[in-house]
């Protein structure tokens, strides 16, 4: 909105009017000053706005933008050189040898893919040819079957497309061949026809799809004869019958037509497939019973193709449990059973976790014609990737590297170290700091502390005590002290109850019901169930609160502060802090960079090693700072005037507390199925 305001005043770019700029110009000159941006860099009449706003992203990402902020580059052009600085991708020798605009963006999309398109490149393709062989390579053909020059893109297209069929596209790769007479080829190759029959260059486009729709017609072939009865006689009999190809020649129906005196014999079927070249997958039995019992007037299928058998994918046999419960079982009351819930699933050092079975090769089929129907091979997997396990000499049999907890999560295997304590931690017990997971068979009482730096899992009770997790907290049965419980963690803090604690959690906070706590954390608190609670205390959750009541008749004072509250500004610190800290190292690498130029090493190999790994460095800190600012942004956007703030799906009850991004509301009366969420500056109750 600042740069609009500013747009409106004159005054703010007067200065800049007189050089010549349009008005999309002289926005996005104002777009920069607002970022902060030295802009002296694109403050050039040469440069449409859309090559300005090129370069303005490019200096906003902390790109080297020297490299493309020249007049003469189309604003594409631009956008594909900055997009490849993300991903450490070099266009400038392509850009040097001609390549522009969206030529650059196919072969960035390549190499960004790991595609191997160098080897099949000349200078004289065009974006629709790159195209094409980048999507052959992605595919996993043979493209040099048609990564030349010689074929325009739409001969290519048939071509690949051949290709993804496992066709004899030998046939069709003259490049004499128009795209219309190979589409043509193609097609007839797809029904299973003999195409050599017009597969030649005399015929044009049009001729071939004339002859190549003759030859799907005599695929369904009508034989109408009338066989004399005796040497002299004039008694004929009708035979009146036709053979259907379909399923693209897998697939061959009898059928004959209901005639008065109607006399085909099984010599006419076998005469009428011998006739048509049906060699394959002949069902005697079938035409024997169809002539024998008179089956007229119906399809009867009389031979079929043996089809081809895709390879079986590759796949992983688990010896240990993938399908652990991560979310608890429902009660019967909405509530969240976690009394019950396995939160984890032990392994010991050497056993077994999985075994990779390798994908099998496709068997290949018949057509009806005899002809041979290629089949797809098995596709591979990627090895497992996690932590805490090795890859047995055989590459395919993984084994666990410890004593722990198996997880199994997005596709990775963790097995962190886990210490499991058979008996109540107390303070006679002593401070049990622990180097990966913790849990407790039996209960927490008063004294008790664990430090642990991935997960706590309690069985029973936290009475008093202190947990400090650099995972989650799981309490099964619940906590009630007199204020002297403290929880820590850096994941979610969850169990069936919370009474007199005090919780400070990154993630969420889940429960049945929470009453007379306090209650910090940077995601939200969520109470399940038609019984579930927030009484009383004080409840900081930056992005809401969702729970069944709130307060209680009693009036008992409940307080709510969500959105931008105390631990929002504190995180806008933690950001601030981390984003100083990267733009540090990024200004130390890149004069890191500045000191190598000028002294790169004689070596003209390591010289370029040496950049290499530097620029690799910096875009990884680049992309580490976009990242950074996207979890601002998304805070920003989460914590706004359309977030639902807090959620109260029964009854919220009067004297209830609710402050969002500071502004404070009491509530009056007790209201039933309500959200209270922002509106300008003030906060507003909405019907659920």
């Amino acid at each position: 909105m600042h740069v609009e305001r500013a747009l409106q005043k004159k005054s703010d770019f007067s200065m800049i009017e007189n050089a010549g700029y349009g008005k999309e110009q002289n926005r996005e000159i104002l777009y920069g000053k607002g970022e902060g941006l030295d802009v002296t860099l694109y403050s050039n009449p040469e440069f449409n706005y859309l090559q300005m706003e090129q370069i303005r992203m490019g200096i906003k990402d902390k790109i080297d933008v020297s490299i493309y902020a020249d007049p003469t580059y189309s604003y594409e052009t631009m956008k594909q050189i900055r997009l490849s600085n993300y991903s450490s991708v070099d266009l400038m020798p392509y850009l040097q040898r001609g390549f522009m605009d969206d030529e650059l963006e196919e072969i960035r999309l390549a190499l960004e893919e790991g595609l191997l398109i160098d080897a099949w490149l000349t200078d004289d393709m065009y974006v629709q040819q790159i195209h094409e062989i980048r999507i052959g390579l992605y595919e996993g053909l043979d493209v040099c079957v048609y990564a030349n020059v010689s074929y325009n893109w739409m001969q290519m297209r048939e071509i690949r497309l051949g290709l993804e069929k496992k066709l004899k596209v030998s046939y069709y790769t003259n490049s004499l061949f128009s795209h219309w007479q190979m589409k043509e080829i193609r097609l007839g190759l797809e029904a299973g026809l003999d195409v050599a029959s017009y597969a030649k260059l005399i015929f044009s486009g049009a001729d071939m799809k004339e002859k190549r729709e003759n030859l799907l017609k005599k695929k369904t072939t009508t034989y109408r004869t009338r066989d004399r009865v005796g040497t002299d006689s004039d008694i004929f009999l009708k035979k009146e019958f036709s053979i259907l190809v379909e399923d693209n020649g897998n697939k061959v129906y009898a059928f004959i037509q209901f005639v008065t005196g109607d006399d085909v014999t099984e010599d006419d079927i076998y005469a009428a497939l011998e006739e048509r070249q049906i060699v394959n997958g002949i069902d005697e039995k079938a035409i024997s019973e169809m002539i024998k019992k008179k089956r007229v007037n119906e399809k009867v299928l009389i031979a079929e193709g043996t089809p081809a058998e895709a390879g079986k994918n590759g796949w992983f046999e688990f010896f240990v449990r993938l399908d652990l419960p991560r979310i608890p079982a429902p009660l019967p009351d909405g509530g969240v059973d976690y009394v019950n819930i396995e939160a984890f699933e032990m392994v010991d050092k050497g056993e077994r976790l999985a075994v990779y079975h390798p994908a099998e090769k496709g068997k290949d089929g018949q057509n009806v014609f005899g002809e041979v129907i290629c089949a797809n091979d098995g596709t591979e997997k990627k090895p497992l990737k996690g932590e805490g396990f090795t890859i047995e000499p055989d590459g395919v049999t993984y084994v666990s590297k410890m004593n722990g907890k198996f997880e199994f999560i997005n596709g990775q295997i963790i097995i962190t170290n886990m210490i499991i304590v058979r008996e109540d931690v107390t303070s006679v017990t002593g401070k049990l700091e622990v180097d990966g997971s913790v849990y407790v068979v039996g209960s927490v009482h008063s004294g008790g502390y664990i430090s642990a730096t991935g997960d706590i899992i309690v069985e029973h009770n936290v009475e008093a005590g202190k947990l400090i997790a650099g995972g989650n907290v799981m309490i099964k049965k619940g906590s009630c002290s007199k204020n002297d419980c403290f929880i820590d963690a850096k994941g979610e803090v969850s169990g069936s109850f919370f009474e007199g604690a005090n919780i400070n959690a990154e993630g969420n906070i889940r429960a049945n019901y929470i009453m007379n706590s306090n209650i910090n954390t940077l995601e939200k608190v969520i109470l399940s169930g038609s019984k579930g609670m927030l009484l009383g205390g004080l409840t900081r959750a930056v992005k809401g609160v969702d729970t069944y009541n709130l307060g209680n008749k009693s009036h008992l004072k409940t307080m709510l502060e969500v959105g931008k509250n105390v631990l929002y500004t504190k995180l806008q610190d933690v950001y601030a802090r981390r984003r100083r800290k990267i733009q540090d190292e990024l200004q130390m690498l890149e004069e890191r960079w500045n000191s190598i130029l000028q002294a790169l090493p004689p070596d003209k190999e390591q010289a370029a090693e040496l950049i290499k790994r530097l620029n690799a460095a910096i875009v990884a800190k680049d992309k580490e700072l976009a990242d950074l600012d996207a979890e601002v942004s998304k805070l920003d956007n989460m914590t706004g005037q359309e977030m639902k703030a807090v959620i109260v799906r029964g009854i919220a009850h009067a004297g209830s507390v609710v402050e969002i991004n500071s502004i404070k509301y009491v509530l009056p009366s007790s209201m039933v199925r309500i959200i209270f969420k922002l509106r300008g500056k003030n906060v507003v109750m909405v019907k659920l």
